[in-house]
C-alpha cells in the first residue's frame, strides 16, 4: 500500500467544509441523488490520494441516557482530595462514562470507583503538549499502572504548526502504542482553537494513522473550547473509524445536543451533573 498523501486528503476535506460554510449548494450525484459526501468521484479522489479506508457518519441526537457519553471532568490545579472524591461519587451515582483527572489523583479514583463500571481517565502532556515523547510515554505507563483505563494526550502544537508531521505522528504513537499494548483507550487532544482548519484536519489524520481511538477538541485551558464547526470538521476528517470528544465550554444540554449533532461521540464536561438533571427534566 503506497504511503497516503496526507496533504491532499486534508485539502479535499477542508475544501468541502469551506464550500458548505460559504453557502454553496450541496451537489448531488446523478447516480443516486444524494449529497456529494458519498459520491464516487469524491471517494475516488481521496482513495487516489492514498487513503485505505473511508468512513461515513450519520449524525443524530444524544442517547436517552446522556450520562453514558460524558467524561465527568475535574482538571483544575487547585482541585482538592475532597472535590475528587465527590467527583467519583457523582460519577458512580449518575453512571458517567468516566472521570477525567490529573495523574496524581488516578490511584485515588481507581480505588473509589472499583466495581462501579465507571472508568478512570487521565491526561498526558497536559495542558500544553510541549513535553518530549518519551516523557509522555512514561506518563502514560504510570497512569495506567495507577488504574487509568483512558488516556487523553495533548499533541505538540508548536511542532505541528512548524510542519513536522512525522515528529507529531511519532509523538502521538508513543502514547497510543502504549495504550494499545496495555488495552487502554487513547484520545488525542488537538487544541483546535490554536490551529487553522488545515492544521486541525492534519492533526486528526496523523492521530488516526498513529492508531488513536478518539480525537478531542480542546484541553479546556486553551484560548477556546469545543465548537460545532470544529467537531464537524474533525468528524469529516476521520469518518466513523474513530470517536470524537468535544470538550471545553460544554455547559448544558443544548451544548451537548449541538456537539453530538455535529458528530461528537463523547463529551468532556465539568457540568455533567447539571446536564444530566436537565436531560431528566
Amino acid at each position: 500500500m503506497p504511503e497516503p498523501d496526507v496533504q491532499r486528503v486534508v485539502e479535499i476535506i477542508v475544501e468541502e467544509l469551506a464550500a458548505a460554510r460559504n453557502g454553496a449548494a450541496p451537489a448531488c450525484c446523478d447516480c443516486h441523488a444524494v449529497l456529494s459526501a458519498c459520491c464516487p468521484d469524491r471517494v475516488g479522489g481521496i482513495l487516489e490520494a492514498g487513503a485505505s479506508r473511508i468512513g461515513l457518519h450519520a449524525a443524530g441526537g444524544p442517547p436517552g441516557d446522556v450520562a453514558s457519553i460524558i467524561d465527568h471532568t475535574l482538571l483544575r490545579a487547585d482541585a482538592t482530595r475532597h472535590e475528587i472524591e465527590t467527583l467519583c461519587q457523582e460519577a458512580a451515582r449518575y453512571r458517567f462514562a468516566s472521570v477525567c483527572v490529573n495523574a496524581t489523583w488516578v490511584a485515588t479514583c481507581a480505588r473509589i470507583l472499583q466495581g462501579s463500571g465507571v472508568k478512570v481517565g487521565s491526561v498526558v502532556g497536559f495542558p500544553l503538549g510541549a513535553t518530549t515523547s518519551d516523557t509522555k510515554q512514561f506518563e502514560t505507563r504510570r497512569a495506567i499502572f495507577d488504574g487509568a483505563g483512558e488516556i487523553d494526550m495533548v499533541i505538540n502544537v508548536g511542532v505541528l504548526k512548524s510542519g513536522d508531521t512525522r515528529l507529531v505522528e511519532r509523538d502521538v504513537d508513543a502514547v497510543t502504542g502504549t495504550c494499545r499494548e496495555l488495552g487502554v483507550v487513547s484520545k488525542v487532544i488537538v487544541e483546535a482553537a490554536l490551529l487553522t482548519d488545515d492544521e486541525k484536519v492534519m492533526a486528526c489524520v496523523l492521530a488516526q494513522r498513529a492508531g488513536a481511538d478518539y480525537v478531542k477538541t480542546s484541553t479546556g485551558f486553551g484560548p477556546g473550547g469545543a465548537t460545532a464547526h470544529d467537531v464537524a470538521l474533525m468528524r469529516q476528517a476521520v469518518g466513523d473509524a474513530m470517536g470524537i470528544k468535544a470538550a471545553g465550554g460544554v455547559k448544558d444540554l443544548d451544548d451537548v445536543r449541538t456537539m453530538v449533532t455535529a458528530g461528537a461521540s463523547r463529551i468532556g464536561a465539568s457540568a455533567g451533573v447539571r446536564i444530566v438533571h436537565e436531560s431528566r427534566r
